[in-house]
C-alpha cells in the first residue's frame, strides 16, 4: 500500500509539473508570435516553421533587421 500511495504522490507531481511546463511554453509561443520570432516545431524528424502571419513552412524564415 506504501508503494501505491507513493506512486500516486509521484504521478500528482508529475501532472503539476507538465502543467507549469506546457504553460511556460505557451506564453514563450505567445511572446515570440507578438515579436514576429517564428516558432520552430518538429514532428517525426521535420522541422517547421510557424511564420507571425501563422503559416506552416518548412523553410528557415530569412533573418529580419530589428526595427530602430
Amino acid at each position: 500500500m506504501a508503494e501505491t500511495i507513493e506512486n500516486s504522490e509521484v504521478r500528482r507531481k508529475a501532472d503539476e509539473f507538465l502543467r507549469i511546463f506546457r504553460s511556460a511554453v505557451r506564453k514563450a509561443q505567445a511572446k515570440n508570435r507578438r515579436l514576429g520570432v517564428p516558432n520552430v516545431y518538429w514532428l517525426n524528424g521535420v522541422r517547421y516553421f510557424e511564420l507571425p502571419n501563422g503559416e506552416l513552412s518548412r523553410t528557415a524564415p530569412e533573418p529580419q533587421r530589428p526595427h530602430i
